[in-house]
């Protein structure tokens, strides 16, 4: 689930003490150091779920897993979503400081194993009922042939609109861009209300306009760079001409409050989302009354209708001094039971097969919704470089939403920008 870059404060809680120790520094043991089969010893757990909603949620989780192992600690400690890659990076490259458990946003996991900071999964109890998990939830747990994670939430985006300012603006949700457009100056004409927030600071929110066209960031089987062909130069002409349009506005900065703030007050009737806001957005005035909130799949470009495949894994860092009790907290949190659980209080999507069975599950309206569009969602390249090309993407995005740059420009330079990236790509 991604909150993109926008920074949270960090938040610990949980444990006798709650500082960034990991696994190579926090006094874990073994495990089961005297042969007894019961598991002991701390598990440091970076979670990066939103503040104040979601983290609430994984906390209590992670004091259920101590009830059932008394013996173990767990210190949770909440990182921001945007400093989480590179803190885990610079911890387990020092050896001081990493986690024995990331919660990691699945391009970080190829990147992380490739840098040999994850302990293979394969014939761990991690991996209990491995087959169980959604082929492509799994898929970006692999790397190099091994499992470096579990997956434990799975997502992709949608339209999320206001039903009311819809009713007073008589419209209908918008099935493409020429139609998004359309509605977008009605709304303003009807309401006064802008029509959609473009958020500009996170380029995971450029994707659905970008595969809407037909392009891609690079082809992984051919290893070919295809942000700069003509499809990703029609992407970018797309965002820029919704902005200046005056379809929506956008931000160079702080995106992720300055969009959640402005749908949840009302002042805009729509913006693309995932399941990791709805319970974010419940919390807002305008929908106090749920029912509000209406869902519908990202408006089609002229090529395509498609929105990236996100989610997060669970990954034990190869340091760690507690393998035995942090396979089996990695194997608890990516349980059924759990996924069912975190379904019914935040409506994120399970990765397992068995949790749709689950009646919380089977009966949430959001997850009923997404489901299809996760089915659909288009899988991002899972190599170890695949975090590392938002960087000089989110940079031209931004400029070119903001008139600093021209989309063909901004496409050549981001595509210039993956070459170098990429050693030996076309």
């Amino acid at each position: 689930m991604r909150r993109g870059i926008a920074a949270t404060a960090l938040v610990a809680a949980l444990g006798v003490t709650l500082a960034a120790c990991g696994g190579s520094d926090s006094g874990s043991t073994g495990g089961d150091t005297k042969g007894s089969g019961e598991l002991s010893g701390t598990v440091t757990w970076w979670d990066t779920s939103t503040v104040g909603s979601e983290d609430k949620v994984f906390k209590k989780i992670a004091e259920d897993f101590t009830k059932k192992h008394p013996k173990v600690t767990v210190k949770y400690v909440n990182v921001p979503f945007g400093d989480a890659q590179n803190k885990f990076k610079n911890a387990a490259q020092s050896g001081t400081g990493a986690p024995d458990v990331i919660r990691s946003e699945v391009a970080w996991t190829p990147d992380f194993a490739n840098l040999g900071y994850l302990a293979p999964l394969d014939g761990t109890a991690a991996l209990k009922d491995q087959d169980d998990f959604l082929k492509q939830a799994a898929a970006s747990t692999k790397y190099n042939g091994k499992t470096y994670a579990v997956p434990q939430v799975i997502d992709s985006m949608g339209i999320f609109y206001n039903k009311k300012i819809f009713k007073d603006a008589g419209v209908e949700v918008p099935k493409n861009i020429d139609e998004l457009k359309s509605v977008a100056t009605k709304i303003k004409q009807k309401t006064g209300k802008t029509g959609l927030y473009l958020r500009g600071d996170d380029a995971y929110w450029f994707l659905s306009f970008l595969y809407g066209e037909g392009g891609d960031m690079v082809n992984a089987d051919t290893k070919t760079v295809t942000i700069d062909n003509p499809a990703g130069v029609k992407a970018f002409k797309t965002v820029k001409d919704l902005v200046d349009s005056k379809a929506a506005i956008t931000d160079a900065t702080n995106g992720w409050d300055n969009m959640q703030a402005a749908f949840k007050d009302g002042k805009v009737a729509m913006m693309i989302n995932g399941p990791w806001a709805v319970a974010d957005t419940y919390a807002g005035k305008e929908f106090a009354d749920k029912a509000n909130l209406g869902i519908a799949p990202v408006p089609a470009g002229s090529a395509a209708q498609g929105a990236p495949q996100g989610g997060h894994n669970l990954a034990v860092y190869a340091g760690s001094k507690n393998m035995a009790a942090s396979y089996a907290f990695v194997e608890y949190m990516s349980s059924t039971e759990v996924q069912a659980q975190v379904a019914k209080e935040l409506s994120l999507l399970p990765t397992r097969t068995s949790a749709y069975g689950k009646t919380e599950v089977a009966t949430n309206e959001m997850i009923t919704f997404f489901k299809p569009v996760v089915e659909k969602a288009v899988e991002r390249p899972w190599i170890p470089e695949g975090g590392s090309l938002f960087a000089p993407l989110v940079t031209e995005y931004t400029k070119v939403l903001t008139n600093q740059t021209t989309p063909e420009q901004g496409a050549k330079t981001a595509g210039d920008s993956y070459r170098k990236l990429l050693k030996d790509w076309k």
